[in-house]
């Protein structure tokens, strides 16, 4: 199902994942600035304004797992859904260097206007999906660059990020991955797992729903063949995590 602020797959799928991904596609509505935040072409291919391959990694384990996706249909830098509505990088002004015009002067009513028409949309998506059923699991598909400017690079491929309120399934997560000797595993890398009032916290933490957070490095997954042995490689894990843990 195609709304203007979402995306669902599989709405039928009988399994209790729920597979997200927030940040999935760098699209621009056209009536925000006319469909153009005043960047470069190569700026809006970065992880500034979205998650590069995740995206294809959150479909085929929809496919992998026969569970429901939900996969944002706006670019982080119109507004981000990753962020509480109180947080002050909702609409980010100036991102890993670069300065988003058309966000530079954007006042209360464009936020507004972007929150009524796509963030709060997407969140009611997703409140309905995760309460389709008493027992839903979230995961939610990220991805990293390998090198933020200035920065040094990222070693991990994978990492699993996840709450102090809630580890049950990150951290045995992490130990079936660093059982594989070719995998660099991080813990809660590039950055923490908890942001208040993010997706995880959301819908997850704040009804007490098993969670997991999954972020990939995007030169991993930067061709569909490549999403889809990742997905593959992941969802059995995922499987024997959550059977494991008895939830």
């Amino acid at each position: 199902m195609q709304h203007n602020a979402y995306e669902i797959l599989g709405e039928a799928n009988p399994g209790r994942w729920l597979i997200t991904c927030d940040h999935a596609t760098n699209h621009v509505p056209d009536w925000v600035g006319g469909g153009d935040l005043g960047l470069p072409a190569a700026d809006m291919e970065r992880h500034i304004a979205f998650d590069p391959g995740a995206a294809g990694v959150t479909r085929a384990l929809a496919e992998e797992l026969r569970s429901p996706a939900l996969l944002s249909n706006f670019s982080r830098l119109v507004i981000d859904p990753n962020r509480g509505e109180d947080d002050p990088t909702l609409l980010m002004r100036l991102y890993d260097g670069t300065v988003i015009p058309a966000n530079r002067h954007a006042g209360a009513a464009e936020r507004e206007q972007r929150l009524d028409r796509l963030y709060r949309p997407y969140h009611e998506a997703y409140a309905g999906l995760a309460g389709r059923r008493n027992d839903t699991v979230i995961a939610a598909i990220h991805s990293f660059t390998p090198k933020l400017r200035g920065r040094p690079p990222r070693p991990w491929q994978i990492a699993i990020l996840y709450s102090h309120r809630d580890d049950r399934l990150a951290r045995p997560m992490i130990d079936r991955l660093r059982e594989e000797p070719d995998l660099s595993v991080g813990e809660n890398q590039p950055y923490s797992g908890h942001l208040p009032g993010d997706s995880v916290d959301r819908h997850a933490l704040a009804h007490g729903r098993p969670n997991i957070l999954i972020e990939l490095r995007n030169d991993v997954i930067a061709t569909p063949d490549a999403q889809r042995h990742w997905a593959r490689r992941i969802a059995p894990v995922m499987e024997a995590v959550l059977a494991a843990s008895g939830l």
